[in-house]
């Protein structure tokens, strides 16, 4: 039975028996090692209006979605030329609130004041139906092995959420370009509907970068101006639909900067929420999909491939990480930008610092931190470049935004006033399993602590 995705009637429909058929070929001929076949085979189902995804068991089919799907995250093609910088560029963004009065600051905002061992604090206040990652939850070793999202050999799913290769290993996994690199139709760099959309996102640059200089020019005389920034912020979809539409529509109403969201796998047709907010909202929203769903969902897309992703996209200036579990209630967003420069590399919402052990973290800041977590911070992108990118070896988030900071060249720090934001269930933290959770993160801590040690001269 396939389910309808957000916001439509329920469907009732199975895939026909021919497309099962090819499904069925296709595992056999990759059993076999045969991918060239594979892939003929998965072009097949699609063109019958199916995708086709590995599970533990076989096989998932989903309804193939209204657009275009990547096989995999290296797979989306990224920009060329002498520098990353150049193509695609993101609209030139004024961070500032569209109207009066929407910047401001709101109470119950998420403040940390507990600590946690063996690495990160919280920073979000527990709440019923378990809510926000408590400091506590972060530090505790957990026991227990992660169970991958289980699949079915020939079942289906409209809104597309099904693992990739739940609990596949690295040796597993489909080789570069293998059973779905080639597709009809589908050039190197994309789509027509995406080559469209790129064409949309450049004349708005150009557009926005006009009003700047115009704007700039009738203010000379009263004050210098700085060059106003490119400001992309950079979104991981991994489900959650309705999180994901709040996040939009609260970054829509309070900025004006750029969005770019890469959706891992569709998952409970979030996917499709991104896809649909992106046709209303062209100049702003830059989509991309793949069928790869998160590796801490027991598929095969890692955290810190898909943010390096979301980054070589990004043509801006300033790329503003942030977690769809993050709300703006005001305009965050500015206050982020104008602390960079002067030595800043990057300014984020909660800043943390080590204790002498390098063990235990405490909240820190306003003002300069070592670390900065992931909910919502702002880098400047050729820092960011400089410092290599996010841990590509960062499979899960926890931890990884840690060593991120602490790998960035210049200064990191937290704002003087207190932001407009608040967070959501952190999903990311609390749907993990334990095992899977505390083995990821430790993985990633032992590279922090290193890096530390590295910083202190030990």
């Amino acid at each position: 039975m396939l389910r309808a995705g957000v916001g439509r009637a329920a469907i009732v429909t199975e895939p026909p028996n021919h497309v099962h058929g090819l499904a069925e070929q296709r595992a056999k001929a990759r059993a076999e090692g045969d991918f060239a076949t594979a892939d003929v085979l998965r072009q097949e189902i699609e063109d019958a209006g199916w995708l086709v995804h590995d599970a533990a068991e076989g096989y998932e089919l989903t309804s193939r979605p209204p657009f275009k799907v990547w096989p995999t995250v290296a797979a989306i093609p990224e920009p060329s030329g002498p520098a990353a910088s150049e193509a695609p560029e993101a609209p030139q963004a004024r961070t500032g609130p569209p109207a009066a009065g929407q910047g401001r600051s709101v109470d119950g905002l998420a403040r940390a004041d507990r600590l946690g061992p063996e690495g990160r604090p919280g920073v979000e206040r527990d709440h019923e139906a378990g809510g926000a990652e408590s400091t506590e939850e972060r530090g505790q070793p957990e026991g227990g092995r992660p169970h991958p999202v289980a699949g079915r050999g020939g079942t289906a799913s409209a809104t597309g959420g099904a693992p990739g290769s739940p609990g596949a290993a690295e040796g597993t996994r489909t080789p570069a370009g293998t059973d779905a690199a080639a597709r009809t139709g589908e050039a190197e760099t994309g789509s027509d509907s995406a080559v469209a959309s790129q064409v949309l996102w450049d004349s708005s640059l150009a557009a926005s970068r006009l009003d700047e200089a115009i704007s700039a020019a009738a203010t000379t005389e009263e004050r210098p101006e700085r060059p106003a920034r490119q400001v992309t912020v950079a979104l991981l979809v991994d489900g959650a639909p309705d999180e994901v539409g709040r996040c939009l529509e609260a970054l829509v109403t309070h900025t004006d900067a750029k969005i770019i969201a890469l959706d891992l796998g569709d998952v409970d047709g979030a996917g499709r929420v991104l896809h649909e907010f992106a046709e209303r909202h062209p100049e702003r929203v830059q989509a991309w999909h793949v069928a790869e769903t998160p590796h801490w969902q027991g598929g095969a897309a890692g955290w810190g491939a898909s943010r390096n992703k979301l980054l070589a996209l990004d043509g801006g200036d300033v790329h503003v990480v942030m977690e769809t579990s993050t709300v703006l209630d005001g305009d965050a967003i500015t206050p982020l930008v104008d602390s960079l420069g002067d030595g800043v590399s990057a300014a984020g919402w909660k800043g943390v610092d080590p204790d002498e052990s390098g063990h235990d973290w405490h909240d820190a800041g306003p003002g300069q931190v070592r670390g900065l977590l992931g909910y919502l911070l702002a880098v400047r992108r050729d820092q960011a470049l400089a410092a290599g990118g996010f841990p590509e070896k960062a499979r899960y988030y926890r931890n990884a935004d840690l060593e991120f900071s602490l790998r960035l060249p210049g200064r990191a720090v937290v704002p003087d006033a207190e932001l407009p934001v608040h967070q959501e269930r952190h999903r990311a933290y609390h749907d993990a399993d334990p095992g899977y959770r505390d083995r990821e993160s430790r993985r990633t801590y032992d590279r922090v602590l290193d890096l530390l040690r590295s910083a202190d001269g030990g």
